[in-house]
């Protein structure tokens, strides 16, 4: 069962929009057992720890955010459709997004999926499957089009975080560096 509360963990992290692996993939590596032991507690579970290998995480991760990043652009036209049906939406901010999507529509043309991979990819705040999926639906990205790039920036976005994070956990990277506590927070 603590398996599958790893998981789950990871899951939930990666499905938050602001997070995403940027978040769950460090989860995974440094704090994922402590983690899992409040969560067991909260629910009145028995824990027992759980190993969990840094690349058995990163495939969890990098999996649940090119899901994430499919179920978003999916939903995107139900629910834009449904706000386009209150007035103030269709004529307040609708007009903006028409205006925005044609400024953006040279550099998509230009750029293409390899453009929006490497948005998704960066494994930066305010990038990411989520962000590139909006923009990718309301700059006119085809199903597919969005699916290859999605996929190929969170693989990006998943090795970069991996990377980094085994060179931190493995003592490559210092522990008194800035980047350690910039990247794991303990500034």
């Amino acid at each position: 069962m603590n398996w599958v509360l790893a998981v789950l963990l990871l899951v939930v992290v990666t499905c938050i929009p602001a997070l995403e692996l940027r978040a769950s993939i460090p989860l995974g590596f440094f704090a994922l057992d402590p983690a899992c032991r409040k969560v067991a507690e909260l629910l009145g579970m028995a824990w027992t720890p759980c190993p969990m290998s840094g690349w058995v995480v990163a495939l969890i991760c990098i999996a649940a955010n090119v899901v994430l990043g499919i179920v978003v652009y999916e939903l995107l036209a139900p629910g834009l459709h449904a706000l386009r049906r209150w007035k103030w939406f269709d004529r307040q901010v609708w007009p903006c997004v028409e205006k925005r999507r044609e400024k953006l529509r040279p550099l998509v043309e230009k750029y293409g999926e390899p453009g929006l991979a490497l948005f998704i990819g960066v494994p930066l705040p305010g990038t990411g499957a989520v962000t590139g999926a909006v923009g990718a639906f309301l700059l006119g990205f085809s199903r597919h089009r969005f699916y290859v790039a999605n996929a190929l920036g969170v693989l990006l976005a998943g090795v970069c975080v991996t990377v980094l994070c085994a060179l931190i956990f493995s003592g490559v990277i210092a522990e008194d560096s800035l980047l350690r506590r910039l990247f794991i927070k303990e500034l």
